[in-house]
């Protein structure tokens, strides 16, 4: 063996164990998920299932109002991670190219705003949507999450915007396009990963949140959203673990699949040879 590899056996290690660590909870969820009721509450648990069945995945989809639950929860994340996107894009090329009173200003108030506590929020929240007649209002619920994932993507990618060089904007001017006419045909395209990525945990954000969506979403079943679905295979007595891992695993899908698809384009580079040429 190598010197160099044997240096590295260490940290291949930690690493493996890392893996194990954060990956056991997922395959605790999935075996639960799969496994029959009379094997769950066993005394002496089972790494490996015996036999499977989808009778839990029946119960959590049999729930009533179930797919109001998951329209809604598309509806907002979409519906906020989208208009935080826009705004942010417009905010981070501000910040990012041009030199304006209170820019020092305003990057550190982003940088609060993205270091605060939303559950600190969720009172004076509540008492905005309560004298506006906002509550049980899904629209309301996603404009919560517009601003709670506008920070972030103002911070992210005004750092993507920084890795691309100014000096394709200022050629694309030289041959004729505005300076909105550069953004659109030549640093949008650029910043793809950056909006991928930035979309990508703003999903998370907005799909994974139950606190406000459980104060806000309180009266009627049919404006209420995944995480509070999730919530109700507990009456407080007693748990169903089959269908709440099941349940669980549906609510960790779409956020798999679009991680699945986004995760080759994320990681991409797409301007370290721009200036080439």
């Amino acid at each position: 063996m190598k010197p160099g590899a044997l240096k590295r056996v260490p940290l291949n290690l930690a690493a493996l164990i890392t893996f194990v660590v954060m990956i056991f909870p997922v395959y605790w969820m999935l075996l639960t998920a799969f496994r029959p009721a009379k094997e769950i509450g066993a005394d002496t648990p089972k790494f490996l299932p015996s036999s499977l069945t989808f009778e839990h995945f029946k119960s959590a989809v049999d729930v009533k109002n179930f797919w109001d639950y998951w329209t809604n929860s598309l509806l907002v994340a979409i519906g906020g991670v989208g208009l935080s996107l826009v705004i942010a894009c417009f905010a981070a090329f501000a910040v990012a190219r041009m030199q304006w009173p209170g820019r020092a200003q305003f990057i550190l108030m982003v940088f609060i705003a993205q270091m605060a506590p939303w559950e600190a929020l969720m009172i004076p929240m509540f008492l905005i949507g309560r004298d506006q007649d906002l509550l049980n209002s899904l629209p309301f619920l996603t404009a919560i999450y517009f601003v709670m994932t506008l920070p972030f993507a103002i911070v992210t990618l005004r750092g993507f915007l920084g890795n691309i060089p100014v000096e394709l904007e200022e050629a694309a001017r030289v041959d004729g396009c505005t300076r909105f006419g550069a953004f659109r045909r030549v640093v949008f395209p650029l910043l793809a990963p950056g909006l991928l990525s930035t979309s990508l945990f703003g999903f998370i954000t907005a799909w994974n949140e139950f606190a406000f969506a459980n104060a806000l979403l309180f009266s009627d079943p049919k404006q209420q959203t995944l995480p509070k679905w999730l919530n109700d295979f507990s009456n407080g007595l007693t748990v169903d673990w089959g269908a709440t891992m099941a349940a669980a695993s549906l609510f960790m899908l779409p956020v798999l699949l679009i991680f699945l698809v986004l995760q080759g384009k994320v990681s991409g580079g797409l301007t370290s040879g721009a200036v080439k040429g």
